[in-house]
């Protein structure tokens, strides 16, 4: 048998009721609270409290506080009026019975009610997570197919201007070999023709003057010698009918003003050594830093660097890498979306620095369970390095967790 408590008390506005329950030192994991708009339960074994209430309250507004050993339960009411006391006085332990059961029934179908909905709610989560993931492919799909259709139409193009240049180089060669056929023709019929009035003489005599003239107004064979040929130097190994010039250029150029930068204070410098006003030294002592553990060390390297040189993105990307082991993650988020900014236009140069960027954020995206983000950068990581099976292993287990095959509750 439960023991009744009895020394609660309780107070009332027009519009609200208080009830205070002493807890008797028991703890708080044990106390168990029911409330409908006409019965109240608190329950903390071996103690027991309910109350029939005089009128009906609003259930769904009520609430319970607990603190000092004291429960504080507030009650809407219903209708704003002052109640003369707080529970019914009737002795039908039917009656009493039947709204106890209609209480705890009507708890039970609330209790349902939401297991439902939080159902509906979840089912609808992996739905709206399966229908992005879905058009993120059909998305990839569709540009894959426009870059094989642009490739198509460029290599048909290739293909008919080398047909047109092989028309065009046959007809000059008939051309030619026509024109060779007719001077050879006219040659012939040259020697066929038999001297007129005596003037054999005379025509050998002005043809040999002619060739005379001929001979003497071809100029003199050119000298031999060598012709030296210089080659400017390309910083990019890729052909130059496959590299993109400009966005090669623009890169060049902003990595020669970040190494010229320098935007801290000089003021500030002034009790530093000479290589501690060295980005590229602070750089190297935050790498070894990172290589010994110690994260705290590394991102203070960093900053110090970061205050010399803001235009490095090598300093960002390694700083939400450290940011990352101390779980800092939306300061990694931070970093790697400004390394990934610094790190433009995109060339071969700076591809791989692109692939650690996107990764790092993605990283950062996957502890804070935003997979949907995440899983953009690793699939914009693996359209730089589509080979890397770390990279294509990690994308599939994040769509694993994205379709709710995967996810923590079902684990569970």
């Amino acid at each position: 048998m439960p023991l009744i408590v009895t020394d609660y008390t309780w107070t009332q506005t027009e519009s609200t009721v208080y009830i205070n329950v002493p807890l008797k030192g028991v703890k708080l994991r044990q106390l168990d609270i029911l409330c409908t708009d006409e019965y109240l339960k608190v329950h903390f074994p071996p103690f027991l409290f309910e109350a029939f209430l005089l009128e009906p309250v609003d259930s769904d507004k009520s609430a319970a506080k607990i603190g000092n050993g004291v429960a504080v339960i507030t009650l809407p009411k219903r209708i704003d009026k002052m109640w003369e006391r707080l529970t019914i006085t009737t002795t039908d332990k039917e009656g009493l019975k039947q709204i106890r059961e209609k209480a705890l029934s009507q708890y039970s179908e609330k209790l349902t009610a939401l297991s439902e909905s939080k159902a509906e709610k979840r089912e609808a989560e992996k739905k709206y997570a399966l229908k992005t993931m879905m058009k993120m492919e059909k998305e990839e799909r569709a540009s894959i197919k426009k870059i094989k259709e642009e490739e198509q139409a460029k290599a048909s193009a290739e293909l008919e201007a080398w047909k047109f240049k092989q028309k065009e180089k046959a007809k000059e060669e008939a051309r030619q070999k026509q024109q060779s056929q007719r001077v050879n023709t006219e040659k012939q019929e040259a020697k066929k023709k038999p001297p007129v009035n005596g003037s054999n003489n005379n025509q050998r005599d002005s043809k040999d003057t002619q060739s005379n003239r001929r001979h003497v107004d071809v100029p003199a064979p050119r000298a031999a010698g060598n012709i030296q040929v210089t080659f400017t130097p390309r910083v990019f190994p890729t052909a130059l009918r496959d590299s993109k010039v400009q966005e090669e250029e623009e890169w060049l150029q902003k990595q020669a003003e970040a190494r010229r930068a320098v935007d801290a204070d000089m003021d500030q410098l002034a009790d530093l050594k000479e290589e501690e006003r060295n980005p590229d030294w602070l750089k190297e002592k935050g790498d070894k830093c990172f290589a010994a553990g110690d994260y705290l060390g590394a991102v203070n390297a960093y900053n110090m660097a970061i205050k010399l040189n803001a235009k490095l993105p090598a300093l960002f990307s390694n700083r939400a890498a450290c940011h990352l082991k101390l779980r800092n993650l939306h300061k990694a988020i931070k970093d790697s979306s400004q390394a990934l900014h610094l790190l433009t236009p995109p060339v071969a140069a700076n591809a791989s620095a692109r692939a650690r960027a996107h990764v790092r954020r993605g990283s950062a995206f996957c502890q804070l369970q935003l997979y949907i983000e995440a899983l953009q950068d690793y699939q914009a990581a693996l359209k730089i390095d589509a080979s890397n099976e770390a990279l294509q292993a990690d994308m599939q287990r994040i769509k694993a967790i994205i379709q709710g095959s995967a996810t923590e509750q079902d684990q569970q």
